[in-house]
């Protein structure tokens, strides 16, 4: 898109904000990382029910995985050793960052609950500091939903590596189809900040790794022995940044990349983790990249069960296929009406092309954070920074992401005076040293000042959290690493002042 063009449209940025909130369980007595039973999903919805919100439980292969309800879902992420709500969208006019944070302190209320009576609880890390290398284990633990049997089985993606609880942060923030690609070029390029003002995996494995952010190691594992090679190219950022969403969806489903497995009913545009991960899929022949099946009149494919089947490529397989790659941020989007193929192929070729048809279809969509660690309140942190800032940790993410987009033009700025090949090397400095480097820690703190210029004076208080840790170069990772060693390496005593907990006043 020309850039007078784009500075000539007002960006809307932050219409709705939701959030992917991942937690690992463990055992509240000996530490160790633990997997929930269906109980646990009927205690948590009863909970609810009793609230008055209606809700029902979904399950795969008789195993409860999913509790849907008015405010979201309420699942997991891989793992039964690790949860995730998704918490519907909540509106500016409906408050916002307040009320997104009123119902994340319900959600956290709730889950603590409901994993008592097993003994269970959450802990404050985005990574399990000690979770069993055992496989038979992690095979028992992982969620068993189809696209996950494709990835191992099919694409042979060493999926266990991520099966120790793992936990990110992810905010939702939304963005005006016209300015997609911008926002997610600036929330790209900026991720280090992210990764070092959120970290909070310093142990695996029940050792010091070395790194603030082991849990990023995550997609260099899990894609280095891929069946297909430009799976781990997809979880690199580029080599430029995206010039609009066609170039965005040509680096994800061009001519050198194999096609994910496919949904055998299309029903218009997913949105939820259970709507493209828990259905039923067939395979292409051949592997062709998604976009040389789209040009195709039809393709021979493979249900589950290998019973062969012809295929006729539609819109709805474009739109599916969105979550086709792992970088730091996506754009997730979803239409009310899906364009038929051969407009959809027409539109993509042409500059602006998929911006203008995908108005036209009324595309609603948000830019989908993944660098953050999950970072939650708990005795240590509220010890060193006090209930009022440990209690901005869930959101403070949400936050900083939010400034950014509604201050689009400076974060722009900051990507281009800082260029785009230094900022993508600054990505595993920070993964190692958090804001112990210099020039992450400068990044940082443009990027924070940036932020807060573009929240108003009632949202910028959710940033405390991250202007805490900036202040003092202290990340949660460093006050694990602090109590690691003041606990004599003890998994038991960390896991005492690592457990969740609420400032008093909630």
């Amino acid at each position: 898109m020309r850039e007078n063009a784009q500075e000539a449209t007002p960006v809307l940025a932050g219409e709705t904000l939701g959030l992917e909130l991942e937690m690992g369980v463990v055992d509240h007595r000996s530490g160790q990382s633990r997997c929930v039973t269906d109980a646990y999903f009927e205690r948590l919805a009863e909970i609810k029910r009793r609230r008055g919100e209606r809700t029902r439980l979904e399950t795969l292969e008789n195993r409860t995985v999913n509790l849907s309800g008015p405010l979201g879902n309420s699942g997991l992420d891989n793992g039964f050793n690790l949860l995730e709500t998704s918490f519907a969208p909540v509106r500016r006019e409906e408050g916002g960052l307040d009320t997104l944070a009123t119902r994340v302190y319900q959600e956290l209320s709730d889950v603590l609950a409901a994993l008592e009576a097993e003994n269970l609880t959450l802990l404050n890390a985005s990574e399990h500091p000690a979770c069993t290398p055992d496989l038979a284990w992690r095979r028992r633990a992982r969620v068993p939903r189809p696209i996950y049997r494709d990835w191992v089985e099919e694409r042979k993606w060493r999926h266990f590596v991520g099966m120790d609880a793992k936990a990110q942060n992810g905010p939702c923030v939304s963005i005006d189809i016209q300015h997609a690609a911008r926002a997610l070029n600036v929330i790209l390029a900026l991720a280090s900040a992210f990764i070092a003002l959120f970290a909070n995996s310093p142990l695996a494995a029940g050792k010091e790794s070395g790194l603030k952010e082991h849990r990023l190691t995550l997609w260099e594992e899990m894609f280095r022995e891929a069946r297909f090679p430009e799976d781990l190219r997809l979880c690199r950022l580029p080599a430029r940044p995206f010039s609009g969403l066609g170039d965005y969806f040509r680096w994800m489903f061009g001519a050198t990349t194999a096609c994910q497995a496919m949904p055998l009913a299309m029903t218009g545009s997913p949105n939820t983790k259970e709507s493209y991960k828990s259905i039923p899929t067939f395979h292409l022949e051949n592997h062709p990249s998604l976009e040389r099946f789209l040009h195709s009149p039809s393709w021979p494919g493979r249900r589950e069960g290998q019973e062969p089947v012809e295929i006729q490529p539609c819109g709805e397989h474009f739109v599916y296929s969105q979550f086709a790659h792992f970088l730091d941020a996506r754009w997730r989007y979803t239409l009310a009406t899906i364009p038929d193929l051969e407009t959809l192929l027409a539109a993509w070729k042409e500059p602006d092309g998929l911006e203008e048809l995908f108005s036209r279809h009324g595309a609603r969509g948000y830019i989908e954070g993944r660098s953050p660690g999950s970072v939650l309140p708990d005795a240590q942190l509220a010890k060193e920074a006090g209930w009022e800032v440990a209690a901005t940790a869930p959101l403070s993410a949400t936050a900083l992401q939010l400034g950014l987009l509604q201050n689009l033009a400076q974060a722009e700025a900051l990507l281009r005076s800082r260029g785009w090949n230094k900022l993508r090397a600054l990505r595993p400095r920070a993964i190692q040293f958090a804001l112990d480097d210099d020039e992450v820690y400068a990044l940082a703190t443009d990027t924070l000042a940036i932020a807060r210029a573009g929240l108003t004076a009632n949202e910028r208080r959710w940033l405390a959290y991250a202007e805490y840790a900036l202040k003092t170069r202290r990340t949660a990772a460093d006050r694990m690493l602090a109590l690691w060693r003041e606990v004599s390496f003890d998994l038991r005593k960390l896991v005492e002042q690592r457990t969740v907990r609420f400032p008093k006043d909630r």
